[in-house]
């Protein structure tokens, strides 16, 4: 059955009325006063045909047909199929049981039989784990939206699910689609909304690559579902043999971030897990273990120190560098009024541009710009070096703050703390004072000299303190705090001496005081040397994830996850050694299971050979690259391991907040207990799906558009024909 409608309301159709009408009785008045003309009359009816259209366009007519339904409605019984359904968190007849199995018990059942006598019933899994190397994950919108898009009839939709959702977008979405087309939704709790008693390495964010001779720290984050403080330990280990431990305590529910440290000693590819040691009556033993590799190479960090004087911070420093095996030192030494220093690892002028960028990590001590030190064209090398290479640079300013000079050129915005003016010569101090570590401090790899958290803090509050210090106002935005002065404060807190800051693609330390080499007073080089290599390697990590001759690739995230963006930079110079200023770069990527594609990357502007692309990897596992520079001659080939993001976790609770706003807003019922018998009867109750219309919107369709141009093209013309234009 058609019949024809208009949308507009009743004001708006007889405001059209009356404008119709003023156009008739117009158009009749313009008749009569020209009646002798020709074609007068035709053209005064084109007017008001057009006139006509606009006006019912206005009212936006619809043609609306009602297709009465014969076949019975559909009902969809959506299961979730996906790996966390095998928690067993479920008690049945006195035993525990999982969802799975709940889920199956149900579909042997066959409970909807009532349903079946004004229903289809159509049963369908969802978010069954992949068997290729797709993601592995719950995208329930999804399965929420291909059910709308599959069925015209549906009468009502019964999920069985935890309310899981790790993929796609909010479910919330599709449930406002569900209440526009009048389906209400029934989920059906599958599950307990506590955890089981479980202990979890949740992620372990190992680096790709570590240098021979570096501690290399492995952030974890461990879970205790326990309603108690748990003790236990985390193990690395490399076969049978246990290479580091480290004891924990976590409270009860809750989480907690960790890092395990070791040394390597021996390069290769290593092969190792991280286990943590289970508890009595834990639910789940396979999430304490984590695997992973790891690339052990010797590598030649290159690091330039740049200072005015030797104060007592550069000779040790110096020191420290030039007896590490992984480094090679160079030395400018400008001693104002006297002659450069020379000698072993001293060069005699500043880097050029083709040079520095060998470069892995620049300290500045007390100097500045000056005619006698460091001029723009040195300081805007230094900043290329770090936000286009991604160089590392260190701030170590002196008593004679000479580096006031830096926070007006080239290098202001790099600086990772605000100083205070009035105090140009910094701040001396009668008494002793120390560094104190921050809550972010007491995590990061640079300042970690133990293992253990409460060990490591403990050392720093037993190291020797220093008498001077700069005078810090505060830290930038978006610099990360690591340690702050142990007696000096202002009106924001203890002002911060240990700073970090990231800038462009490099990396920037801003130590506050002149005096970490005191840290050797009774140990000699064991913390001194200890915290300098850290921050040489820290800071020289990205620079040296892949490289060849003449190119160098860094990519971040380090491991990436499969589905995530990848951020890809090339570093590439031309035949002569200087960064490459033309010519193109792309990259072609090869997995694991044989699939194939081509990134092209663009040049960014300053002149540094820098080419950035950007990449997002469909599948877990090995993709293996091959970079090429053709005109300038460089290549390089690399592999990136790809990991499979942990979306799917067994033994987490149900999301019943995610399952209630679905019930809600489609109109259905929530159900509980996994029992869905209450739910059937309540879809058996509800009226059968209203006849399907179909409109046809004469006021939107394009030809209907085109119609009326026509008609006002003709009426223009007729009106230059009869002369009255």
């Amino acid at each position: 059955m058609s019949d024809w409608t208009l949308a507009a309301g009743l004001p708006v159709i007889l405001i059209g009325l009356a404008l119709w009408t003023v156009g008739l009785f117009l158009s009749l008045r313009h008749y009569r006063r020209r009646a002798g003309r020709r074609g007068i009359g035709w053209l005064e009816s084109t007017r008001m045909l057009v006139i006509t259209c606009l006006l019912l366009t206005w009212l936006r007519p619809e043609r609306v047909t009602r297709l009465e339904r014969v076949e019975k409605p559909a009902v969809v019984i959506l299961a979730d199929a996906s790996r966390s359904m095998e928690t067993t968190d479920l008690v049945r007849s006195n035993q525990w049981q999982s969802r799975a199995a709940r889920i199956g018990e149900l579909r042997d059942s066959r409970f909807w039989r009532p349903l079946e006598t004004g229903a289809r019933v159509e049963w369908r899994d969802f978010a069954a784990p992949p068997t290729d190397d797709r993601i592995e994950g719950t995208d329930l919108s999804a399965a929420l939206e291909e059910i709308l898009q599959q069925h015209d009839d549906l009468k009502g939709v019964i999920l069985l699910g935890d309310g899981d959702w790790n993929l796609g977008i909010s479910p919330i979405g599709a449930a406002t689609r569900f209440r526009d087309r009048k389906v209400p939704v029934f989920p059906v709790v599958m599950g307990s909304e506590t955890p089981l008693p479980d202990l979890a390495i949740d992620t372990a964010d190992a680096p790709s690559y570590g240098l021979l001779g570096e501690q290399i720290a492995i952030p974890v984050r461990l879970r205790n579902d326990f309603d108690r403080e748990v003790r236990t330990t985390l193990r690395l280990r490399e076969g049978d043999r246990e290479l580091e431990s480290l004891e924990v305590t976590l409270p009860a529910r809750s989480e907690r971030n960790e890092a395990i440290v070791w040394e390597p000693g021996q390069s290769g590819e290593r092969r190792l897990a991280l286990l943590l040691d289970s508890q009595p009556g834990e639910s789940l033993l396979d999430n304490n273990r984590r695997e992973f590799r790891i690339r052990i190479r010797m590598e030649i960090l290159q690091v330039l120190v740049v200072d005015s004087e030797p104060r007592w911070e550069y000779r040790y420093l110096r020191n420290a560098l030039e007896r590490d095996p992984g480094v090679r030192l160079h030395c400018i030494l400008f001693h104002p009024g006297l002659p450069r220093g020379s000698g072993r690892s001293y060069l005699s002028a500043f880097p050029t541009r083709e040079t520095i960028v060998d470069y892995d990590v620049v300290f500045l001590g007390d100097v500045g710009q000056a005619p006698d030190q460091l001029g723009e064209a040195e300081l805007e090398l230094i900043r290329g070096l770090v936000e286009k290479q991604a160089g590392g640079l260190v701030f170590m300013p002196g008593v004679r703050g000479r580096q006031r000079s830096l926070l007006e050129g080239p290098l202001s915005h790099l600086y990772p703390v605000v100083l205070d003016p009035r105090r140009r010569q910094g701040i001396a101090l009668q008494n002793e004072s120390r560094l104190v570590l921050s809550r972010e401090g007491g995590r990061h790899w640079l300042t970690r000299f133990d293992a253990d958290a409460e060990r490591n803090s403990e050392l720093w509050k037993q190291l020797p303190g220093f008498f001077w210090s700069a005078a810090v106002e505060r830290s930038r935005p978006g610099s990360r705090v690591l340690a702050v002065h142990s007696s000096i404060r202002n009106s924001r807190g203890r002002i911060p001496l240990l700073v970090t800051r990231t800038s462009g693609n490099g990396k920037v330390l801003f130590m506050g005081t002149d005096s970490a080499w005191r840290w050797r007073r009774g140990v000699e080089d064991k913390y001194h040397y200890r915290f300098w290599s850290q921050v040489v390697r820290w800071m020289a990590h990205q620079r040296h994830l892949s490289h060849e001759d003449g190119i160098r690739l860094s990519w971040s995230p380090e491991m990436p996850q499969a589905g995530s963006t990848v951020y890809l930079q090339a570093t590439v110079t031309d035949p002569s050694g200087y960064p490459a200023e033309q010519g193109t770069v792309r990259a072609d990527i090869r997995s694991d299971s044989g699939e194939q594609e081509r990134l092209a990357f663009a040049m960014e502007e300053g002149g540094w050979g820098v080419f950035t692309s950007t990449w997002q990897p469909r599948r877990t596992g090995n993709h293996h690259l091959e970079l090429r520079s053709d005109a300038n001659g460089r290549r390089l080939e690399t592999t990136i391991p790809v990991i499979d993001p942990v979306l799917e976790q067994v033994g987490r609770p149900v999301n019943l907040r995610i399952l209630r706003e679905i019930a809600s807003i489609t109109g259905g019922v929530l159900a509980r207990d996994a029992d869905p018998r209450g739910v059937v009867d309540v879809l058996q109750s509800l009226p059968e799906p209203e006849p399907l219309e179909l409109r046809f919107r004469l006021w939107a369709n394009p030809w209907w558009g085109a119609f009326q141009l026509l008609l006002l093209a003709v009426y223009w013309a007729g009106r230059k024909l009869v002369g009255l234009i």
